[in-house]
């Protein structure tokens, strides 16, 4: 839908980059030009200037990974929950200092990302809007609960709505209770990489598409038009494994739908602002968002997009336009993570851009500190660290979608969490 929206206003800004022509050289190259691999060379450049950057992609910038997500840019609540183990719980001590530098980095990303796009004249459609995550059964009003009993000791601004609040957000049906937080916006994704693809050019960065990478090695990438020589390698290619880097241990698969424009009506009896992100908190949630357009685009597991319309009542006879499904590179225990090998001088970022631009735009700022040797308490986050165990990984990121299946299902049907689902769940690998 993205795409459909940006070649029917610009058909030229869709138009494809040439790709590489041989074998080259740089200083540093990116392998990935989605959400986390742009921003790392946008930052990279803003190190330095000078140096010479080249951005590999696979097809076309925005029209993957990145490019094909909601749009919705919040303070990286999946990044927070699976990296609760950096703190102690009570947000005293160097474990819960390393949570609150977290949610502060977080929640500056958010900032940040609408920031660049002003002062680079990036036009995504950027917006505040806010977070709205609502709780239908008892275990996730407990969850939400907790939550915002702990935002205080981290920094975070997070209200606790009873269900007549939550309707100053969203009319949503079956609700028993709510959080808010201002920490998040919406974003069109593929013209905010195609914006900042641009850029990247205009600053000097080489950026070509179409040009599979087939090998990472240290000092070189060999693709399907040439091998690049670099001291520096960066890889940010989402769900797919390349040979020679670390990669995703498994992957998380997502459906996305968008609606019709909605009229006004539907709009006012949701009670939905443009630019709010809504989330339904399950082990599997539901992320839905108001578009510029008035469009309604809901992501979720491909099994539980039909709870939508029990959702929202009234979208339930309005048509949807546009289906598509993606694929997440996840760590065994799910959390986002990266890290750089100082020896080969390869950088890797795996899950990234799966939480939305904000997180994206961290992890690259956070890429370009680790390549560039900059004194940063970024790379001191918790999500710093070795490469993903792929081989235990595989096997865990497939159980725990199956324990996340099963939990939804019990807590629907029975109102509680099986106590073997804890226990699973409290035991995932890194």
């Amino acid at each position: 839908m993205w795409w459909d929206r940006l070649v029917a206003d610009d058909p030229a800004a869709a138009r494809a980059r040439p790709p590489l022509d041989g074998d080259t050289t740089a200083d540093v190259v990116v392998v990935g030009a989605g959400t986390t691999g742009v921003w790392t060379a946008y930052y990279l450049l803003e190190a330095d200037p000078s140096l010479d950057v080249l951005v590999l992609d696979a097809g076309l910038v925005g029209a993957a990974g990145g490019g094909r997500a909601t749009g919705a840019a919040p303070a990286g609540p999946v990044l927070a929950d699976a990296l609760r183990t950096a703190s102690d719980g009570t947000g005293t001590g160097a474990a819960g200092r390393t949570r609150r530098a977290l949610r502060a980095a977080l929640q500056d990303a958010v900032v940040e990302v609408g920031g660049v796009l002003a002062a680079e004249q990036v036009d995504a459609g950027f917006r505040y809007g806010g977070l709205v995550t609502l709780a239908r059964t008892g275990p996730a009003v407990d969850r939400i609960a907790s939550r915002a009993a702990a935002a205080p000791a981290t920094g975070d601004d997070v209200r606790l709505l009873d269900a007549l609040r939550a309707q100053d957000h969203v009319r949503a049906a079956d609700v028993l209770a709510a959080t808010w937080t201002p920490d998040a916006a919406h974003v069109d994704p593929v013209r905010l990489l195609r914006g900042l693809a641009q850029v990247l050019q205009e600053r000097g960065a080489r950026v070509v598409e179409r040009t599979p990478a087939l090998r990472v090695a240290p000092g070189a990438v060999a693709t399907a038009h040439g091998v690049v020589r670099s001291r520096r390698v960066v890889v940010t290619t989402g769900a797919t494994r390349l040979a020679g880097a670390p990669g995703p241990a498994g992957l998380r698969r997502a459906r996305t739908l968008a609606t019709e424009p909605l009229p006004a009506d539907v709009w006012e009896a949701l009670g939905l602002a443009a630019g709010t992100t809504v989330v339904e908190d399950r082990h599997r949630p539901l992320e839905l968002v108001r578009t510029v357009d008035d469009r309604l685009v809901a992501a979720g597991t491909p099994a539980d997009l039909g709870r939508v319309a029990d959702l929202l009542p009234p979208v339930r006879d309005h048509a949807v336009t546009h289906v598509w499904d993606t694929a997440q590179g996840v760590t065994g225990d799910g959390a986002p993570a990266l890290g750089v090998d100082p020896a080969d001088g390869i950088a890797w970022a795996v899950g990234a851009g799966a939480d939305g631009p904000a997180v994206g735009n961290l992890a690259g700022r956070t890429l370009a500190d680790l390549v560039t040797g900059a004194d940063s308490a970024l790379t001191e986050l918790p999500w710093v660290r070795r490469p993903p165990a792929a081989a235990r990984g595989r096997g865990a990121a497939a159980l725990a979608a199956a324990v996340d299946a099963w939990s939804d299902r019990a807590e629907e049907r029975r109102g509680r969490t099986p106590a073997l689902a804890r226990l699973l769940a409290s035991r995932r690998p890194a």
